[in-house]
């Protein structure tokens, strides 16, 4: 007993000992703040005053503030005070979030198109972004966008979407290609739950009308030339976020599964499930390399269908492929690059880009066997340059020009804003 009773009285010593030498927080400061709302910061960190000091803690607190649109760079210091409290300061370097969206391109049937658009990723100073863009591609579309992370508390936010959509939008059937009008007018709201630091949920419904409209090429009996549906989509996304951010410099890994299930009352489009997952792997080489990867495996129902919902085209998958060159009900894609930056100022940086890009299809109606098809299987290599501004988010401008390795491929120039993945 008199031996138990020594090892209770050390181990509360101990405890004493460690927990009086224990900090405490007095006072969170925040520096450098021009828009953001000291308000939300204070909601949206975990580390709080009148709280005990906790570095790991704070470590995580700094990336949650490089991982938002309004911060292109962020540290904190402890200030040291009387009896064991502390001051933190959070030092920020906020972006400029009021972002204008233009892009210019040609279509399928080489028509002149461009897309403008106006959208703050930090609207009201709360990490909210709003906006919304006009895009004439020979036909009208619009869209506006709204999403609060943060809106309800901490963990729980809400997005909502509309959109008008329309272009020209090639189908495949038979060996054969069809040219058709395509709308879709959209209304969506999701649910944004950050379940913790690396792990996020959103679900939600979208109602949605589809149209089609013939315009010219092949036909067949089978084939409606006419399509108006009314249809249901309810989305699930879930995403594990490991990545930490040193300006244009990227380290880690995120995934993001993302699932839909679409529902419609038409003879000719059964309900069908799809789902893709996106692996990304960032890795830092030296002080101004940056390798980076993305792997995409999706599947959906494998309707015999022109209209299935997989495309192979530049903007999305295979750089240098084309514009919507095909459509499928399953699709694997790897985009490997080393990014370089060869210039690195206080507030703009110049890459250097050098990739492979890899894919295969599973064509509508097709077993899986289908993605080791020889002319399935797409493979790209290339170079490109991207154009940086550190003080700008997303303000990131790239040209890649893609050159096709594997049989009866193409080539070509990709233009757009922002990182390709």
């Amino acid at each position: 007993m008199a031996f138990k009773k020594r090892i209770f009285f050390f181990t509360f010593f101990i405890s004493v000992v460690v927990f009086s030498q224990e900090k405490q927080i007095e006072n969170v400061i925040f520096k450098g703040l021009q828009k953001t709302k000291i308000s939300f910061l204070k909601r949206f960190l975990e580390t709080k005053s009148n709280s005990r000091l906790d570095s790991s803690q704070l470590e995580k607190d700094i990336i949650r503030l490089k991982r938002l649109p309004a911060f292109t760079n962020a540290a904190y210091q402890i200030i040291e005070k009387k009896n064991k409290e502390v001051d933190v300061v959070f030092l920020m370097e906020e972006n400029f979030t009021i972002i204008p969206d233009l892009n210019f391109w040609t279509t399928t049937n080489k028509r002149f198109a461009y897309k403008i658009g106006l959208y703050d990723y930090n609207f009201l100073g709360k990490n909210i972004t709003f906006g919304g863009f006009y895009q004439y591609n020979g036909f009208d579309s619009y869209g506006i966008n709204f999403k609060a992370p943060n809106l309800f508390s901490r963990n729980w936010g809400l997005a909502i979407n509309h959109q008008n959509w329309t272009s020209e939008e090639p189908l495949f059937f038979n060996n054969q290609t069809a040219n058709y009008k395509y709308n879709n007018v959209s209304i969506e709201a999701l649910a944004l739950y950050q379940i913790n630091f690396k792990n996020e949920i959103n679900f939600g419904i979208n109602f949605f009308t589809e149209k089609y409209e013939y315009l010219f090429g092949a036909t067949d009996a089978s084939i409606p030339q006419n399509l108006n549906v009314n249809k249901v989509l309810f989305k699930f996304v879930y995403s594990y976020d490991n990545l930490d951010y040193f300006y244009q410099y990227i380290n880690g890994f995120k995934s993001v599964l993302q699932t839909q299930y679409v529902s419609s009352k038409n003879d000719f489009q059964e309900n069908f499930l799809i789902a893709w997952n996106d692996f990304f792997y960032f890795r830092r080489i030296g002080e101004r390399g940056n390798w980076a990867n993305r792997m995409r495996f999706g599947l959906s129902s494998n309707q015999d269908s022109p209209f299935a919902p997989f495309t192979l085209d530049n903007n999305i998958n295979l750089r240098g492929v084309g514009i919507l060159v095909d459509r499928g009900t399953g699709s694997i894609v790897l985009n490997s690059e080393y990014r370089y930056s060869f210039v690195d100022e206080k507030n703009f940086a110049v890459q250097s880009n050098f990739f492979v890009d890899a894919g295969s299809w599973r064509n509508p109606g097709k077993s899986l066997g289908d993605f080791l098809t020889e002319k399935n299987i797409r493979v790209f290599t290339g170079v490109g340059l991207r154009f940086i501004s550190k003080k700008i988010y997303n303000a990131t401008f790239r040209i890649d020009y893609g050159i096709g390795l594997t049989k009866n491929s193409a080539q070509g120039f990709v233009f757009g804003i922002g990182q390709y993945f």
